[in-house]
């Protein structure tokens, strides 16, 4: 990867972002408070499995069906991904959190002036992966190198989550970096090896938890 695709992609990837990120849990939260997960082994374990059975097998694979539509300039394909990948979402929380993000999204590459940001807005619905890849390709930037920085960002948004959720230290969270982002390249060749029709999206726990969340009576991250 030259220089200038590997800064924007840390751009991209980047928790300061100001695309509202840091505001989800993911059900995380609700988690905690039903004391699924209570300590730094339990937290690893709950984002393990989320990327498992969620991100490997659907958001990761639809992230590269995305960025091939975007790099072959094939706009009703990025769009047929897009809808999929929004009825995907099994909460009305997780719906909510991708859209705002994707609007958000679009809305800085707008304000950047990035090159055909403009075909962002035939999206009247936008998945936060959908402006993402399409930055990702206006940028010159390999769409599995993409997918791994979106993967570290999800993964480093959650363990931020569990540090302030359960509450964690630094260093717990540091350590659960560690060993969850060493999954990052299995995940991505999972998904760049899976078809159509394999593609899948079953997280019980996940979905029963982030209903859950949006009537918490307290809570620190969004619904």
């Amino acid at each position: 990867m030259n220089i200038a695709a590997l800064t924007r992609l840390l751009q991209l990837a980047s928790p300061t972002l100001p695309v509202g990120a840091y505001s989800y849990s993911q059900g995380l939260e609700a988690a905690v408070e039903a004391r699924v997960v209570d300590d730094e082994v339990s937290a690893a374990s709950w984002i393990a499995d989320v990327m498992a059975l969620s991100l490997k097998s659907m958001e990761a694979p639809v992230f590269l069906r995305l960025a091939a539509a975007w790099a072959t300039g094939d706009r009703d394909r990025a769009i047929l991904w897009n809808e999929e990948f929004v009825a995907s979402r099994e909460t009305s929380e997780l719906r909510a959190e991708t859209l705002q993000m994707g609007h958000s999204l679009r809305t800085l590459l707008k304000s950047l002036a990035v090159e055909g940001a403009d075909a962002l807005d035939v999206f009247d619905e936008i998945a936060y992966p959908t402006a993402f890849t399409f930055a990702a390709a206006a940028w010159k930037i390999e769409p599995r190198d993409a997918l791994t920085a979106y993967l570290f960002a999800w993964i480093e948004n959650q363990v931020l989550a569990a540090v302030k959720a359960v509450p964690l230290g630094q260093t717990a969270g540091q350590r659960m970096l560690l060993t969850l982002t060493a999954d990052v390249e299995v995940v991505v060749d999972a998904a760049a090896s899976m078809r159509d029709e394999d593609l899948h999206n079953f997280a019980p726990g996940l979905a029963l938890l982030s209903s859950l969340h949006e009537t918490q009576y307290s809570r620190l991250f969004r619904s």
